[in-house]
């Protein structure tokens, strides 16, 4: 049999000079520090890029070092291939966008990663790249990620229960082409931190008001995926002067039926159902599956990446009792009366856009025509073949809808 043949000397010196020189990107970008987002975080973040080897990055609340090679238990581990990693560290892509084209996958604290994506100074980076930041609204450290020109029209995107603003990835660099796009994560999800508040949307609405005010940017449009809808119906009810627009991904309504538990519920305080809950991370990818019309649309690496976070943000006691509290608070809504929420919906004047997928086994579509009867003027639609999270089922079409109607259009035909 005829052996393979070898690459010629010339050949293997071109594959050898195509490699780049991680060691000495690495070292450059650790001499400059990081950015102010990680000035008072403490970890570990490995990077790796098969063959050519691995590089730990240590914090220590703004101080920085960096090691060669993995070493165990790291914080987060980011791996791509070199020429990725490469790209990555001098500014050209961002981490999102490779993370996003299957070119750089995280295991671990997802926040973090996101946080190293724009920790190093590489210069000028394009607006489109997301940039880490914290600031702190009504008392509490709120991180958020920011894309786009400063001076563009701001949009404000509103992750759902239990997930962060990496869900809202694919619309954040879409719309960060024209649009000044800031993706919080809610007070007790994420990065940010966990006050003990009850969680109410009303709560959550009046952190939105005092989050666009320090950042400079009312009105804005909003975007909200499930929690992140509800809240921004709710702060569209009661500032409606800071909203242009809204677009309502699967937003969570009261209950209608199924309310026979409520005054059980309302007897167990938010601290009574925050023992770590025994789940796996198998557990989490599939709960996180079942979201999804069709699952495998996603990469397993998404879905691990999203069960770690889900991990890591549930060890802690304020964000469990921040998520249970979110969780009780939907359901306890009152659905009718003079602070129920379809009764008070009708009242809502800023224009806005609901979006429902027609697999969605959280928020079925059939509250769509709830929402109609109260709202006759907004408009609604149904995404065929979609569960609950659009904007990462069918990317495209979700960021087309919304582009066109924060930007005035009607998208019904």
């Amino acid at each position: 049999m005829a052996q393979p043949a070898q690459p010629t000397p010339v050949a293997s010196a071109r594959r050898l000079a195509a490699i780049p020189n991680l060691d000495a990107l690495f070292s450059a970008r650790v001499r400059q520090g990081v950015g102010a987002a990680l000035g008072d975080v403490r970890g570990r973040v490995v990077f790796a890029a098969p063959p050519v080897g691995s590089w730990t990055v240590h914090l220590d609340n703004g101080r920085v070092r960096l090691t060669r090679g993995g070493g165990s238990h790291p914080d987060a581990t980011v791996t791509a291939e070199p020429a990725t990693l490469a790209a990555v560290l001098e500014g050209r892509i961002s981490g999102v966008e490779a993370f996003l084209s299957h070119g750089l996958t995280v295991r671990g604290n997802l926040a973090l990663a996101l946080q190293m994506d724009s920790a190093f100074d590489v210069g000028v980076r394009p607006p489109t790249h997301p940039v880490a930041r914290v600031r702190t609204v009504l008392g509490v450290r709120t991180a958020y990620l920011e894309a786009g020109a400063r001076d563009a029209p701001p949009v404000v995107l509103l992750h759902g229960l239990g997930a962060t603003n990496a869900s809202m990835l694919p619309l954040i660099v879409d719309l960060a082409r024209d649009h000044r796009v800031l993706a919080p994560d809610f007070p007790g999800f994420g990065a940010s931190a966990a006050p003990r508040w009850q969680y109410r949307p009303a709560d959550l609405a009046r952190w939105l008001e005092a989050f666009q005010t320090d950042l400079d940017a009312k009105p804005a449009a909003v975007v909200g995926n499930s929690l992140g809808g509800r809240v921004a119906i709710e702060a569209g009810l009661l500032n409606p002067g800071s909203i242009t627009r809204m677009v309502l991904l699967c937003p969570s309504p009261a209950f209608r039926r199924m309310r026979q538990f409520v005054p059980l519920v309302k007897l167990l305080p938010p601290d009574a159902v925050v023992a770590r809950l025994p789940l796996g991370h198998r557990a989490i990818v599939a709960g996180t599956r079942s979201m999804f019309a069709k699952p495998d649309r996603l990469p397993r690496q998404w879905y691990d990446a999203a069960a770690d976070e889900h991990q890591r943000v549930m060890r802690d006691y304020r964000h469990r009792r921040a998520f249970f509290a979110s969780l009780r608070q939907i359901y306890l809504e009152e659905a009718f009366g003079a602070d129920g929420f379809w009764d008070r919906l009708p009242a809502m004047t800023v224009p806005a856009l609901f979006v429902w997928g027609d697999r969605d086994r959280l928020v079925p579509a059939s509250f769509e025509r709830h929402v109609v009867a109260a709202v006759p003027n907004a408009q609604s639609m149904v995404l065929p073949d979609c569960g609950h999270v659009p904007q990462f089922e069918h990317p495209e079409q979700t960021a087309g809808l919304t582009r066109a109607f924060i930007d005035g259009l009607s998208v019904l035909a």
